[in-house]
């Protein structure tokens, strides 16, 4: 019985910390697989976002569903100057969600190989939150949201959290 308890106050700390690593988004399991859904669970985001973030103001605009998907632009600007960009998806297939985006720098010169996105895949939905693989899009209110994504910067990972306001839409 003792060597039980002690193996299990060893395993389950180390279970915890890689599913909760970060405080406000989960990681992708292949064995869990997605979920189903669709974009109705996903409307509210719709419209112009402005926010801080980076040393710069923050904007996203997302349009409202249409062919299967939501699109949205991105960009940051610093000092009166755009940083970068984002263009970014969010699809329905396999009757389940799936976010990609590309990075441009402020000439639009992508950052990732021209066939090559980066996918984040549904891991769970609430009713105010949108769990992607280590990118969530929480629903604050009717005129506030925040995204938190795990960045890595000189091989350390955090995540990064983005408060937004909607400006219209």
């Amino acid at each position: 019985m003792r060597t039980l308890m002690l193996f299990s106050l060893m395993v389950i700390p180390v279970i915890i910390y890689s599913q909760d690593r970060f405080a406000n988004t989960l990681t992708f399991s292949d064995s869990l697989g997605s979920p189903k859904a669709d974009l109705s669970s996903l409307r509210w985001i719709e419209g112009h976002w402005r926010g801080v973030a980076f040393g710069g103001i923050t904007e996203e605009v997302w349009s409202p569903p249409l062919g299967g998907s939501m699109m949205c632009a991105f960009k940051l600007v610093v000092n009166g100057n755009v940083k970068f960009y984002e263009l970014a998806t969010i699809s329905e297939e396999n009757s389940t969600l799936i976010l990609r985006l590309k990075h441009f720098n402020s000439n639009l010169k992508g950052w990732e190989d021209k066939d090559k996105t980066i996918d984040f895949r549904l891991v769970k939905v609430t009713d105010s939150k949108i769990y992607f693989d280590e990118f969530t899009i929480e629903r604050v209110g009717a005129k506030k949201m925040n995204i938190y994504v795990v960045i890595e910067s000189g091989g350390k990972r955090e995540e990064v959290k983005f408060a937004y306001t909607k400006v219209r839409g």
